[in-house]
């Protein structure tokens, strides 16, 4: 079996949620790649999302990483964009 590729469960809130229709997405990257890469594809896929690109935070496994933290197949991502609020 290639090590080649992982496979991550990406949860989605706020405007991710809406772009996709969906709670959550089951996503295969190259080892290695870093989390910052999943917001790369969805933007790429949902080209609106690129005004959040700067301001979304992420995480794995519940812990709040850096953007170039590699993933690790397996791994639970988060993707926080800001939360509008008052």
């Amino acid at each position: 079996m290639s090590q080649s590729a992982i496979t991550v469960t990406v949860k989605l809130f706020a405007a991710y949620q809406e772009a996709y229709g969906l709670t959550e997405l089951m996503l295969e990257f190259p080892h290695g790649t870093p989390v910052k890469a999943v917001c790369d594809r969805f933007i790429s896929e949902h080209p609106q999302l690129g005004k959040w690109r700067d301001v979304t935070r992420f995480g794995i496994n519940l812990i709040f990483v850096e953007p170039d933290t590699p993933l690790k197949n397996g791994d639970e991502v988060v993707l926080i964009p800001p939360v509008s609020g008052g």
